[in-house]
């Protein structure tokens, strides 16, 4: 079943830019196993099972209770434990939970609030059940803790956290790849430093200069590539991201809380991501848009200004 929503929801129209860097990224992948098992002959179609296999088992363990807790440690969630807190924190969280649940019953049945330490008022949902408040959040009134919720528990409904895990995974493999191959050289450099110190006498220094030369030559080349896939990987993402979010501001207006979000809004302006996320912060649509959209959904917020 949630196999079935999670692919339902990936072939939604704003999940097409994502889709290509997926495709591509199965492709990138493809063509390090065919060209690493060239010597075994692999077709490359089989390279590109292979790289299907890789992506789905890699989604299975990040999807796993394993996967879940890694993703809160990278992005800085902990447990509520201060009493204060949770008693504050857990009706609210209920309340939205109860709602959004209703309205999509896709949602996960034991979807945990975490905390981190950052004091900017902020909210992120990562992996399939964890929505993360910051502790500045705390500090706003409790109808716009409630809307920021609401928004989060949309981006869990849409499957959106898991769309990032998926890129996320692809660009786990090729950076493995790139770090092997970084290591790989400075192994050679210094077996080449060694190796013509000890025989090639005066012709020694020449040797590793050039070879020096050549090495920072081939170490731009791949960082230059690395830099240019990452920025095509964040365009597509971020196109995704952007239409997303509206999506998830849409769901928090269906709960019953699009004036609430528009003055938080109003008030904080967009969100940014953590952790994982980091890459994406620039992925949030403008706030004047985001409000604009909200009210043509039939939003009432109106902005206050000091005569």
């Amino acid at each position: 079943m949630y196999l079935f929503n999670f692919i339902k929801q990936m072939t939604r129209k704003s999940n097409i830019p994502t889709i290509c860097y997926l495709v591509l990224n199965v492709l990138l992948i493809s063509g390090i196993l065919y060209v690493v098992l060239s010597e075994k002959r692999v077709p490359f179609a089989e390279a590109v099972l292979m790289a299907i296999v890789f992506y789905v088992v890699s989604l299975l363990i990040g999807l796993s209770p394993l996967g879940e807790m890694i993703l809160r440690k990278q992005t800085g969630c902990k447990k509520i434990v201060q009493v204060d807190q949770i008693n504050y924190l857990e009706p609210i969280f209920r309340e939205v939970y109860k709602k959004a649940k209703k309205l999509d019953p896709t949602i996960p049945d034991d979807v945990e609030l975490y905390i981190s330490s950052d004091k900017e008022p902020n909210a992120f949902a990562t992996g399939r059940r964890t929505i993360c408040v910051t502790e500045g959040l705390l500090n706003m009134p409790a109808d716009q803790i409630k809307a920021t919720l609401a928004h989060e528990f949309g981006h869990i409904a849409h499957k959106d956290t898991d769309q990032i895990l998926l890129v996320a995974v692809g660009n786990l493999f090729v950076s493995a790849f790139i770090f092997l191959i970084k290591v790989l050289l400075e192994i050679t450099r210094l077996v080449s430093y060694f190796v013509t110190s000890l025989f090639m006498g005066k012709d020694a220094d020449i040797l590793m200069f050039l070879y020096e030369i050549s090495n920072a030559i081939f170490n731009a080349i791949i960082n230059g590539l690395t830099w240019v896939w990452t920025k095509i990987g964040i365009l597509l993402v971020m196109k995704s991201s952007r239409a997303n979010e509206f999506e998830a501001d849409e769901f928090a207006f269906n709960l019953g809380y699009g004036d609430e979000l528009c003055l938080l809004l109003d008030i904080v302006g967009s969100t940014s991501a953590k952790g994982l996320f980091a890459n994406l912060t620039s992925s949030h649509p403008n706030k004047a848009d985001r409000i604009s959209k909200l009210k043509e959904l039939g939003a009432t917020y109106r902005t206050r200004y000091i005569a």
